[in-house]
């Protein structure tokens, strides 16, 4: 490889520069300002700053949106939850719980049974890494009932029935906040077998005796949530205020749901709070997702204010799949790494599709994708020592001993010819004691659907413009 020597005027400060710089090209040790191999783009990183940082760092942009709702992980330093000091799971039972969600999803997908039984106004709520059917996913904290009683729930845009625990609890998990009560607010009414909301496309049932409407929603994982259907009274913002808001109070809870209250449903469908605040937010929500160690983020209703730089948001299609109404598709048509295209055919991606989703964890790629993708990121990746994998993860590390690495940017390519650059926290996984694994996963079988994680959406600004029809990206979302 040709070295660019720098010329120096004293000869023996020149000599010395000239010998430390052939050292450090000998060594394979990074040097900034250095040229790479065709100018590849890299991230050149002290090692010490990939290692979860364990105090939390407030979100700008939550600091100068008064109505904004704050995002943070359930087990990171900003959670209020994790003031109970729940235990986090280890590595093994995230991927476990995560690789039980995707089968879930894309089981729904197979079966056509998409039955998971929020103008110029905005609200913006704070989203805060959780756990969500034992993955560590995001959790906003927001009012419920007269008097208004705040609850933290975990927000999700695979599903649709927003859900509670209440009592009288038959069965229900440990939460951070007081379970809900029905008899102590002034609005809470159950809804009947025959009001139109009983009638939606939901896993729903009656009481016959008492007239009232029964949900029920079953999680991959084995989770589920039975319970009463019913309106009450919901307060995202002082200043955003929903009466008759339907919901699932749920009486039977059981799962791995702990320490938030119940979920949010973001999904597409009609119970979503998607749909039922859509005459006021006209359908349109973006939010940043934290990255999953120290910061929070923010989850925003409306159009007014809704993202840091509205100008740099760049749209793909929104697509729909008619055995998955609910879910968000979108359509990708590449990968670069480190500024070069990866050889895939388009057909690859668009023949199964692919959906954005908050609830699951790692990127799910088709098979041939994946293994292009791991292929050149290790051809790019060899001066540096591979180490077993873990877990889902076949591609890691050992950074001992280093102070800096250089690694590989990776982007995304959708529809509408926009190019999405994904964080430095979404390539590399931390998974303990110096070591860092590739943070994607291939799919078991060329024919399900890709599914676009959480982790690989941290810092950007997605914006759902459901109405519009198009779903944006934009950089730095969370400050």
């Amino acid at each position: 490889m040709a070295l660019s020597i720098p010329f120096f005027a004293n000869s023996h400060v020149s000599f010395f520069c000239l010998l430390i710089f052939v050292l450090m090209h000998l060594k394979g040790a990074p040097v900034y300002g250095a040229k790479r191999e065709h100018d590849k783009p890299y991230h050149v990183v002290n090692v010490k700053s990939l290692d979860p940082i364990p105090y939390c760092i407030e979100s700008t942009k939550n600091q100068r949106k008064r109505e904004s709702l704050k995002v943070v992980q359930r087990y990171g330093p900003c959670s209020r939850m994790n003031e109970a000091r729940t235990s986090a799971p280890t590595l093994a039972e995230i991927m476990s719980h995560d690789q039980a969600r995707v089968d879930s999803l894309q089981h729904r997908l197979r079966v056509n049974s998409d039955r998971n039984s929020l103008d110029d106004s905005k609200a913006t709520l704070p989203a805060k890494p959780g756990q969500s059917i034992g993955s560590p996913n995001y959790v906003v904290t927001l009012g419920l009932g007269t008097p208004k009683k705040d609850l933290t729930l975990t927000f999700d845009t695979g599903s649709d029935v927003t859900w509670i625990q209440c009592q009288p609890c038959i069965s229900c998990y440990e939460q951070q906040e007081p379970i809900f009560n029905p008899s102590d607010s002034q609005t809470y009414k159950n809804i009947s077998c025959t009001a139109p909301q009983c009638s939606q496309d939901l896993k729903l049932g009656c009481t016959r005796s008492t007239n009232t409407c029964v949900y029920a929603v079953v999680y991959g994982d084995g989770s589920f949530t039975i319970g009463l259907y019913a309106t009450e009274t919901l307060t995202l913002t002082p200043s955003d205020v929903f009466p008759s808001f339907a919901f699932g109070c749920g009486l039977n809870n059981t799962g791995l749901f702990h320490g938030a209250a119940g979920l949010l449903g973001l999904g597409r469908g009609p119970p979503s709070l998607v749909s039922q605040t859509a005459s006021k937010y006209e359908s349109y929500f973006s939010y940043c997702l934290p990255t999953l160690s120290s910061s929070s983020g923010t989850l925003v209703f409306g159009k007014d204010g809704g993202t840091t730089n509205s100008a740099g948001i760049k749209y793909t299609p929104l697509l729909t799949n008619s055995n998955g109404p609910s879910f968000y598709f979108i359509e990708v048509t590449g990968i670069k790494v480190a500024g070069e295209l990866l050889p895939i055919s388009q057909s690859v991606f668009s023949s199964p599709g692919t959906i954005i989703d908050s609830g699951t964890v790692i990127t799910r790629l088709q098979p041939e994708a994946y293994n292009a993708l791991r292929t050149r990121f290790r051809q790019l990746m060899m001066n540096y020592t591979m180490t077993q994998g873990v877990s889902l993860f076949d591609t890691c590390y050992d950074f001992s001993g280093r102070d800096t690495v250089e690694v590989p940017a990776i982007s995304f390519l959708f529809a509408g010819s926009i190019e999405v650059p994904i964080d430095l926290e979404g390539i590399l996984y931390y998974v303990g004691s110096s070591t860092f694994c590739l943070a994607f996963a291939g799919n078991r079988a060329a024919s399900v659907e890709g599914i676009f994680g959480n982790v690989q959406q941290q810092t950007l600004d997605v914006v759902y413009d459901v109405a519009g029809g198009k779903l944006g990206f934009g950089t730095g979302g969370c400050s």
